[in-house]
């Protein structure tokens, strides 16, 4: 089977979540300047589900961040829905996920989800309609008056992903959310965020080191460079809108781990029936 052509983003007349052009971020320090990105070129369409990927201190964070507008690009044009990343972000356009799920633990389930909402003025009525929505959709109906403190880890994530929505926003984004779970939470959590994201029509960024986990969720796997980190390739997956356990064995999946993993390491890929 042959994979889709690799390309850096979508087709000229769809609309554009997140548009990276000659993007690049330098860290100064005592000792010198630090290169976390260079020239970064990029573009994210609305809807789309966009993994970036590549090894530790490439710079997958920082070009999140950018995005998130917590920190400023040193050179380059960042927009997202075609607005500079700081209107985006007061605009709460999108919502932000991070490995840690950064609950409040003297709030309840309910509570934590509905935090953005509060900032937001929202009124009361809709608070609690929107709060609902969002406990079912994250599969959390009879936790909804619970600690932090008395959830799983998965539990966590799911109400920190169900905060990150609660705006509406168009786009979110995640830094290694599933990171810190064991491997069985972690797939279940998979399936559920592309569930979500299916239903929401959010465009999602999603940090992971997981080839297998990016490939699972992605329509596309950005690949990065060591430091100073660009992107060396972009491959789409063109595994179609289900996304469920069964894809996980399908020969389809396994070939594009292995492109992305080739990818990465910039060559062809020993297999075992190859040796």
């Amino acid at each position: 089977m042959t994979l889709p052509p690799s390309g850096t983003g979508p087709g000229p007349s769809a609309v554009r979540a997140v548009t990276a052009s000659g993007v690049g971020k330098v860290f100064a320090t005592k000792a010198a300047d630090v290169v976390a990105l260079t020239d970064v070129e990029l573009e994210v369409a609305a809807g789309e589900f966009v993994s970036l990927i590549g090894p530790s201190g490439c710079g997958k964070s920082t070009l999140l961040r950018l995005i998130a507008d917590l920190d400023e690009p040193t050179t380059g044009r960042l927009e997202i829905f075609g607005k500079p990343a700081q209107r985006a972000r007061l605009d709460q356009d999108y919502g932000i996920a991070f490995q840690q799920a950064g609950l409040l633990p003297w709030r309840t389930v309910s509570a934590n989800i509905v935090l953005p909402l509060e900032l937001q003025g929202t009124g009361k009525d809709e608070r609690a309609a929107r709060v609902r929505e969002l406990v079912d959709l994250v599969g959390l109906r009879e936790f909804a008056d619970r600690y932090p403190d008395q959830l799983s880890g998965g539990m966590q994530q799911r109400v920190a992903i169900a905060r990150a929505l609660a705006a509406r926003p168009r786009l979110l984004l995640m830094d290694e959310p599933f990171g810190a779970l064991d491997e069985m939470t972690r797939e279940y959590l998979q399936v559920e965020l592309a569930r979500i994201a299916a239903e929401t029509g959010a465009a999602v960024v999603f940090v992971t080191h997981s080839i297998p986990e990016a490939v699972f969720l992605s329509d596309r796997v950005v690949v990065m460079s060591p430091r100073p980190g660009r992107i060396t390739d972009v491959l789409p997956t063109g595994l179609g809108p289900v996304r469920d356990d069964a894809l996980r064995e399908s020969p389809g999946f396994f070939e594009r781990v292995t492109a992305v993993r080739e990818a990465l390491h910039g060559a062809p890929v020993e297999r075992a029936n190859e040796r």
